[in-house]
Formats: C-alpha cells, structure tokens, sequence
C-alpha cells in the first residue's frame, strides 16, 4: 500500500508531520482526519518495501477469511437490531477466537469509547481491516446504512470465500499427485537405486550413461541431503523476499496470468472479483475514482493494481472510463462492453454484477474441468519417470545376466 508523507495541524494547532499508509491521497485525508489531524499537505512517499525488508511481514499470518464472514454477519445482526456500535464490538471482543482480531477490536472499543468513528478505529489496523473494508464501513456511517454497508461486506466475503473453496477443491487432486512423485522419487533415490548401484559394482559391469546420471543423482542425493535442503530453504526465503518487493510481486502476479492452463482461470478469477469490487463501491455511493483504486487494491495483483491505476489517472485527466479500460489491456471484451453500456445509461453497477456472474460460472466450469485438463500432463511425467528408472536400471541387468551366464 502507498505510504503518504503528511504536514498538518493538531486540533489544539500545533504543528505535526509524519506518515500514514493509504490506497489514495483522499483516504489518506480521511485518515489524518479521523485521527483529529487537519492535513496541510500529502505527497506520497517511498514504500518501505523498496528500500527494506520488514521480516514480520514475510512470515504474519492474516485473519482468514471465514472469520470475518462472520464477524461481518454478526455485526450485521448486532447493528439491524438496534444495538449500540460500541456494545456491540465488546460483545463481539469477548466472543473472537481469533487472537490477531480480538487485539484489533479490542483496540477497536478502546478508540470508540475516546470518541473516534468506527470507521476511524478500523483503518488503524490495515492488517486486519482492509482499505476496502473501512471505507465501506465509512460510507456506511455518513449515509446512516451501515447495517447496510456490512450485509453487502458479508456477503462479497461470502463470494469471495466460495471461490476459494472451489480453487482448492479442483487443485486437491493435481497437488496430491506432485506429492506422491515428488515423494517416491525422493524414496528411489535414496533407497531403491543405492542397492542396485552396489550390485551393479559388484559384478562389474558397464554402465549406460541413463544409468550413470541415475546413479549420480542418488549419491547426491544420500551424501549432500544437508546442502540440498539448504539449497531448497535459500529458494524459498528469496523467492519471498523478491515476491516482497514491488517489482519482484508485480512480475510474479503477471506470470501467475500466463500459466499455461492455470493462468486463464486465475485471470477470470480476477476480472470477477474486480467487477464484484467495483460495483459493490459505486452502489454503496463511493466516488469512482476511490472505488477504482479500492477494487485494484483488493484484486491482490500487483500486475493487475498497477494498470488499473493507470486508468484511474486517465480517467481523472479526462478520459471515458470505457476508454480508459481498454487502454488498460487487461480487460476480456465482455468487460468493456459492460462498461460502455453502463456508461450510457447509468447502470455500470448492475451490469458489472451481470459480468461478474458470468467469470463465476465460467470459472466454476473450467474448475470443473481443469482435472481432465491436467491429467495427461500428470500421465506424461509418472510415464516419463517409470521409461527413465526401467532403462536406467534393466539395460545394465541385461549385461549383468550376460557376465553371469560367461
């Protein structure tokens, strides 16, 4: 998220600067505001994850989704019954589970008591409340229909939180069989080949170079066990720290698009949840320029977040939104064409629903069929594994047999 440098007063009139984290100037704004700062000027900061490592950041663990379903759907209920904001949050403190978020309302119910809007509580804890999540919620507060803004909060949650089951449930069969080759693979070349290499030196025969190259692979395998697991931590610790830096996740987030297979349906995935974020905003009444920068931010794609906010500035220079949509070179032709339609007659929030149902259910049929998809590639690796292990091992038995028989 950007980090905003801000010069401004304190209510008493004393000078203050300092920094805050925002997905645009104008929350930004808000933010200060909320905090009883009357901002002067912004300008927006380098991030720290250009210039540092934050190490809490690589290994935290956020809230999951279904907890806040819940909490959503609790405070829904909470706030449609009549029951004040800041007895509702204790209650609901009491009753977390979830230690990361329990702190958070606590502090929370601590800030709601000193006076502050709910709103205001909740962008203090970025890690928990996303920039979407306050920003509904203050729209919720200064229309008087937060109960509103929380049952719409909950139930894009709810979406969201199917579509991930749905992803994990198609993956479930591809990563348990990567796992069993990946495992018996291991097991052959620590305990299987070893044997037949002693037997093979044994009697002296001449190796292939197929079974040479096994009989290498093995021996690494058994004597370097300790350098290849730290080669294999080294690759994941920098893997994480290039995904932790901007350029690094924003070129990992484009190469995500353009998995073969995969890379499609990641792709609708995103344009769904796009479209559900965008028209989710504008129907709750926010601006359309915040809404576009809250939609790329909840994307979760730096790739992604990036061109969208290239529109965003077209847009505010100007520009149509359909325009500036396909300038963007991310959207599929339905998308745009819902936009322009939107566009004309004023009901881009209903049409951009109708197209985020539409990536659903294709994304629920290609799920459907993505196990039929990658099975011949599965079938192609365990075949190619089982043709290299036979001749490694049976070309050098035949010459074996022959010495035996001499």
């Amino acid at each position: 998220m950007p980090v905003y440098r801000y010069q401004g007063r304190k209510q008493d009139g004393s000078k203050t600067s300092g920094s805050v984290e925002a997905a645009t100037q104008e929350l930004a704004a808000e933010t200060l505001m909320s905090k009883g700062v009357i901002p002067i000027e912004i300008a927006e900061g380098k991030q720290a994850s250009e210039n540092a490592l934050d190490l809490a950041t690589l290994f935290s663990r956020s809230v999951p989704l279904e907890i806040l379903v819940i909490f959503c759907r609790q405070l829904f209920s909470l706030t449609k019954a009549g029951i004040p904001i800041l007895r509702s949050m204790k209650g609901l403190t009491q009753n977390c589970t979830n230690k990361r978020l329990k702190d958070a309302l606590e502090d929370v119910s601590t800030e709601l008591s000193s006076g502050r809007s709910l709103s205001g509580a909740m962008q203090m804890h970025p890690k928990v409340f996303s920039t979407l999540f306050t920003s509904m919620i203050n729209v919720g507060e200064n229309t008087g229909r937060l109960d509103e803004a929380l049952e719409q909060l909950s139930g894009y949650y709810e979406q969201e939180l199917e579509t991930r089951k749905r992803i994990k449930t198609a993956m479930r069969y591809p990563v348990l069989v990567i796992t069993f080759i990946v495992v018996a693979m291991f097991a052959l070349n620590i305990f299987v080949i070893p044997q037949f290499a002693t037997m093979f030196a044994r009697f002296g025969v001449e190796l292939p170079f197929l079974t040479q190259v096994l009989i290498a692979t093995s021996n690494f395998f058994v004597n370097q066990w300790v350098i290849l697991i730290a080669l294999f931590a080294a690759f994941i610790f920098i893997f994480k720290v290039w995904t932790n830096t901007i350029r690094g996740r924003e070129r990992w987030d484009h190469f995500r698009l353009r998995i073969p297979i995969v890379g499609g349906i990641i792709n609708r995935a995103q344009l769904s949840r796009f479209s559900r974020t965008f028209a989710l905003m504008l129907r709750a009444g926010v601006p359309l320029n915040q809404s576009l920068a809250l939609s790329a931010e909840a994307l979760g794609n730096k790739y992604l977040e990036s061109r969208l906010l290239e529109m965003k500035s077209a847009i505010e220079a100007g520009t149509t939104i359909s325009s500036a949509a396909i300038n963007s070179q991310v959207f599929t032709s339905l998308v745009i064409q819902m936009i322009s339609v939107g566009e004309e007659t004023g009901r881009i929030d209903e049409l951009l629903l109708e197209a985020s149902d539409f990536y659903d259910r294709e994304v629920d049929y290609d799920l459907k069929t993505l196990t039929a998809r990658i099975e011949p590639i599965l079938l192609l690796i365990v075949a190619g594994m089982v043709l290299v292990l036979a001749l490694g091992i049976f070309l050098p038995m035949w010459g074996m047999f022959d010495v035996i028989q001499r």
